[in-house]
Order: C-alpha cells, then sequence, then structure tokens
C-alpha cells in the first residue's frame, strides 16, 4: 500500500462520543488520493488498541500512520512530538484496566520523537484557518500507548490530539468543528505524505 493508516478512538468513560473517531470516519469521505487512505476506529483499552494497531499496519503496509485521539480542555489541534515508552493510567480503560508504571512496549526505548514533519503539520493546519500547535506530551493513557506502538513499528508515524468537536463538550471545555478536525486530519495526512524533512523553525516551549 502506498498511503495513510488513519485511527480514531471510541469514545470512553461516560462520554457518548469521540470527535476523534467521529472526524476519522469524516475524513475518510474527503479524501481525494490518489494515496489510498485506511480509516480505523480503536478500542479504549490498553490490552488491545496497541494490538489492534499493529495488526492494521501489518495488514495494510502503510507509509504513514496518523493515529487521533480526544484531549478534553484542548482549545487547538494539537501535533505530538514526543511518545513516553509509560502508561500511568489515571482512570480505568474501557475494559477496567488501570495499569500504573507500565512500559507502553517492554523492553522499548523511553520515548520516542514523531517520524512525521510535525511542524510542517501544525503550520498547514492552521494556514487552513483552524487552531493549531505543537505539544510536547501526549500524556500516559491509551492515547500515548498507540503512539508509542505506531512510532516502535518502524513507521512514519505521529499523533494527533483534538478538542470537543461543536455541541459535545460535556462542561464549558473548547470545542472546534467536527469538519474542521476531519479537514485537519486529511491536511496533516497530505503534508506527511509530501513533506520528509522537517521545517527548521522555532517551535519549542519556554515552560
Amino acid at each position: 500500500m502506498s498511503g495513510v493508516l488513519l485511527t480514531g478512538f471510541e469514545p470512553f468513560a461516560d462520554d457518548p462520543v469521540n470527535p476523534s473517531g467521529d472526524a476519522v470516519r469524516l475524513a475518510a469521505e474527503l479524501w481525494d488520493g490518489p494515496e489510498t487512505l485506511v480509516t480505523a476506529v480503536l478500542p479504549v483499552t490498553f490490552a488491545d488498541a496497541g494490538v489492534r494497531l499493529r495488526a492494521l499496519i501489518a495488514e495494510h503496509d502503510p507509509d504513514v500512520v496518523l493515529a487521533t485521539g480526544l484531549a478534553s480542555g484542548r482549545s487547538t489541534v494539537s501535533i505530538e512530538r514526543v511518545a513516553v515508552n509509560l502508561i500511568d493510567a489515571s482512570i480505568p480503560d474501557n475494559a477496567g484496566a488501570q495499569p500504573v508504571d507500565a512500559p507502553c512496549v517492554p523492553g522499548g526505548p523511553p520515548a520516542w520523537f514523531a517520524t512525521v514533519p510535525v511542524k510542517a503539520i501544525a503550520r498547514a493546519v492552521a494556514a487552513a484557518g483552524i487552531p493549531s500547535s505543537l505539544s510536547l506530551s501526549a500524556g500516559t493513557y491509551v492515547c500515548n500507548h498507540v503512539f508509542s506502538n505506531a512510532v516502535d513499528a518502524g513507521r512514519r508515524a505521529g499523533f494527533i490530539h483534538v478538542p470537543w468537536g461543536t455541541g459535545q463538550a460535556p462542561h464549558d471545555e473548547p470545542e472546534l468543528p467536527v469538519a474542521d478536525l476531519a479537514r485537519a486530519f486529511v491536511i496533516a495526512a497530505r503534508t506527511a505524505l509530501d513533506v520528509h524533512d522537517d521545517e527548521a523553525t522555532p517551535g519549542g516551549a519556554v515552560h
């Protein structure tokens, strides 16, 4: 396969929806190639999410893997730079498991950097009028677990966290239209395919 594997997540905890899964489904309708875009919605479980991702990679042999998930409270489409080899679950997953201080990939390195052009993706998403930023923490929950497995699998891989979709936030948390989230995923996929050397522009943080 020459193309992209794009994944989101099912709802978790008490949430009735997950905007990452919604936007991944819509991105599949927006994609116009010419490369293939394979999409999937992963379970929010430590036991199955990474295994399912690796099975999809083995089946479809994508050039690029982009995983996505919800980051409640964030106001931008956040392009993650670092996956840490650590599971430290503050809440149980959808199977009731709550691992503490366990590795995402036993025997793996302490951390991985994203292998897609994160700065170019953030800039391209922002240029389309969608709030975007770089992030240095994908957390220590299932999102980071999948991110770790994606990069460890040896593909050009990255992770994107998104706010709630408009009308979905359970409290007064930031929201963006699901259609914009889907457009951001398509832009990210296109950029990851087209750009191999990331921009040498400042993108760090003081704190």
